[in-house]
């Protein structure tokens, strides 16, 4: 029999709103706060586990289609009051509907990933929607896998989820705490590591040959690669832009330097040796 919350107190809303809140609680237990119907219900078809799932009365008639996606135990199903949708979400207008889903790569480190195809590697990235939406386009243009890489911002945050639109819980995602070093394994397994960088002296990304394996290492918004990670990579490259801007930020430049290497996979650039 499903349970029906109408106190803030209730243990199962403290824990979904610390999962809201905390990217350090979320990382200890393992777990994700999801919002939104589609969100919910994409999470739950891509094979990730159904913790809890809360909705309110009126969502579960207006979202009923996404709801029966979501496979979850009947004893985890709880229907909540307006009021605690309202405390939960992280938007102006919630739908009524959540999830807590398990984090499905705790552990998936950079040692499990694939020694071929074509990755997206982000080094310190802080601004979730960036992170979220590098990884919805990277998802959209067939990117084998995803890299974070030093100090990145929570992918599993509510933000960077809402910007990814789950793509986070399809992608292959690895993470490493030096991407230094994950750039010499990289290297070493054969792989094209490129730097992408706001210099006009760097190799135009439209002339590269990406018909290989290969990795493209984005950086932090505001201080682009570590020095140390440029000097690792093979190649440095970048866009060229005929405006007045000097750069992008992160995730607009993601998504022009994925859509080169993946257009390259099929025609290929000049090969710059």
């Amino acid at each position: 029999m499903r349970e029906i919350i109408a106190s803030r107190r209730n243990d199962h809303v403290k824990l979904a709103y610390c999962l809201s809140k905390s990217s350090s609680f979320r990382k200890k237990k393992g777990l994700c706060f999801l919002e939104g119907a589609r969100l919910c219900a994409d999470a739950a078809m891509s094979g990730n586990k159904t913790r809890a799932l809360f909705f309110t009365p009126k969502a579960e008639i207006k979202y009923k289609d996404y709801i029966m996606r979501i496979k979850c135990p009947e004893d985890k199903i709880y229907v909540i009051d307006q009021s605690i949708a309202d405390y939960l979400a992280d938007t102006k207008n919630p739908q009524g509907v959540f999830s807590i889903s398990d984090i499905p790569y705790t552990e998936n480190k950079l040692s499990g990933v694939p020694r071929s195809g074509n990755f997206l590697a982000l080094e310190n990235i802080q601004n979730p929607d960036n992170l979220g939406a590098a990884l919805r386009t990277a998802e959209a243009f067939g990117i084998s896998g995803v890299v974070f890489g030093g100090a990145c911002c929570d992918a599993y945050s509510p933000k960077a989820l809402r910007a990814g639109m789950g793509a986070v819980f399809r992608l292959g995602v690895y993470t490493s705490a030096d991407m230094p070093s994950a750039v010499r394994d990289f290297n070493s397994m054969g792989f094209s590591t490129f730097a992408a960088v706001p210099d006009r002296s760097a190799l135009k990304v439209t002339d590269i040959d990406f018909r290989g394996s290969s990795v493209m290492v984005i950086g932090n918004e505001g201080n682009g690669i570590m020095p140390e990670t440029v000097r690792e990579c093979k190649k440095c490259v970048t866009i060229p832009m005929s405006g007045r801007a000097e750069s992008l930020n992160a995730s607009a430049a993601a998504a022009v330097l994925m859509w080169e290497m993946m257009r390259g996979k099929e025609a290929g650039g000049v090969n710059d040796g």
